[in-house]
């Protein structure tokens, strides 16, 4: 038997659903070999007869058939594997050093086009990327017809094969910022990508930063949008999602969507995402300042309706409010978790139920709970739910200072998440960033 057969036995020959079969192609002896579970072995076999029948009704000698109906290759044991678990079938030539690559009849394993799961879109498009990267490409493509848009792939991973592509309009893209990308992808060819945590690492990022160096999005007019302001955009294989570098502040206030409506509802739209952030930075800790550091800030009315309202609570307000963000922050876990058709009763039991408890059994003030609902709302205002995923991290940080120093506490927590803001950089990019004349052009 042919040593190249026997090593791709050696490889494959324990999946079960690997084949190898002996056929003819126009009275020539091959070996067929490929994935059951890749490919549609009946109707692939069926092409492949139509193919070789009217290549011989057209007169073409047997020789010219068989080097005719796919790709030739030198047998290489590296590419021919490969290649078979790219999904494509072999055509091997017994007793000559070439065998065929034939594009096979696929089976169905990646999901149609489909609306957006995870980001709402209102009057606007209405489709989603998928886990196919080729898909993800194409529907870029439809919406960017140009010859601008330039697409440069690489296959990562030593144990697992993954395909990344990066994707960036020649004319308008940082030709600096490009170069390093793609510097960092083929340095570390060899690193397995299952996550955006692999990803970071590929790319040479810190995994401990609590702000992402990518926006992520699943909406394709917003990877549009964001590729005509001078950014790149990578498509990992699998992941259903762009991942657009480098990532600005202004990504959690402004969207593409923002500009189907009139001028002056675009503007409120993004300033009540602005308010959104502040509330939800701000509202925690000023209720812990207020309460247990800086009681004096307040009007006598005030003071006396929250003593009023905490009268019977056994903890301080420090650890009263840790305990319900906690609490809250473990209902939004459940409901992420949890099977749609029970999510919101979970929702239900644990924000209306359980606060109203609480707040019955003197646990709690009736004033915290106003604050952490307008929290938890307002943090959900901001563009992308990863975004709102870190910011919710920070207003932990001001409310520890919040109840350490009081008024200055929560100014002091303030300052140093805007530090941190403008500490990050991305392939010498800011966070905060702003290209004004790039949106005074769309805007």
């Amino acid at each position: 038997m042919d040593s190249f057969i026997q090593e791709i036995r050696g490889l494959f020959g324990k999946n079960e659903d690997f084949f190898l079969l002996q056929d003819y192609v126009s009275d020539a002896p091959v070996v067929l070999l490929g994935f059951k579970t890749l490919l549609d072995l009946t109707k692939t076999k069926s092409v492949l007869y139509k193919n070789i029948e009217s290549m011989l009704s057209a007169g073409k000698s047997s020789e010219e058939i068989l080097f005719n109906i796919g790709e030739v290759k030198e047998k290489d044991i590296k590419m021919a594997t490969s290649t078979l678990l790219e999904g494509k079938l072999i055509i091997l030539i017994e007793n000559s050093k070439k065998y065929i690559v034939f594009e096979p009849v696929p089976k169905s394993l990646n999901r149609s086009v489909q609306s957006p799961e995870n980001e709402n879109v209102l009057q606007g498009a209405l489709n989603s990327f998928t886990e196919d990267i080729d898909t993800n490409i194409g529907i870029m493509r439809k919406q960017l017809i140009t010859t601008d848009l330039f697409v440069q792939s690489f296959t990562t991973g030593k144990n697992q094969k993954r395909k990344i592509s990066l994707l960036y309009l020649e004319s308008q893209a940082d030709k600096d910022l490009v170069r390093k990308i793609v510097n960092r992808i083929e340095t570390n060819l060899d690193m397995d990508i299952n996550n955006m945590q692999g990803l970071t690492t590929l790319m040479g990022f810190s995994s401990w930063e609590a702000i992402s160096k990518f926006h992520t999005t699943e909406l394709p007019f917003q990877a549009v949008h964001l590729l005509n302001k001078e950014r790149v955009v990578l498509f990992v294989d699998q992941l259903p999602f762009a991942f657009i570098l480098p990532n600005f502040f202004w990504d959690l206030f402004a969207m593409e969507n923002d500009r189907n409506f009139p001028k002056p509802i675009m503007i409120a739209i993004r300033a009540v995402r602005v308010i959104g952030i502040l509330i939800t930075l701000i509202s925690p800790g000023l209720y812990v300042a207020l309460v247990a550091v800086n009681p004096e800030v307040l009007q006598i009315e005030l003071a006396l309706s929250i003593a009023r309202s905490r009268e019977g609570v056994p903890y301080p307000a420090l650890v009263e409010i840790i305990l319900m963000l906690l609490i809250l922050e473990l209902i939004l876990e459940a409901s992420v978790r949890l099977p749609k058709s029970i999510g919101p009763t979970i929702t239900m039991v644990g924000g209306i139920i359980l606060g109203q408890a609480a707040v019955e059994a003197k646990l709690v003030s009736n004033l915290l709970i106003i604050i952490l609902a307008a929290t938890t709302i307002a943090n959900s205002t901001v563009v992308s739910f990863q975004n709102s995923v870190s910011i919710r991290v920070f207003k932990y940080v001001v409310v520890l200072l919040s109840a350490i120093f009081g008024i200055l506490g929560l100014v002091a927590g303030l300052v140093l998440v805007c530090a941190y803001f403008a500490s990050l950089n991305t392939f010498g990019f800011s966070y905060l960033y702003v290209n004004l004349k790039k949106d005074e052009m769309n805007g």
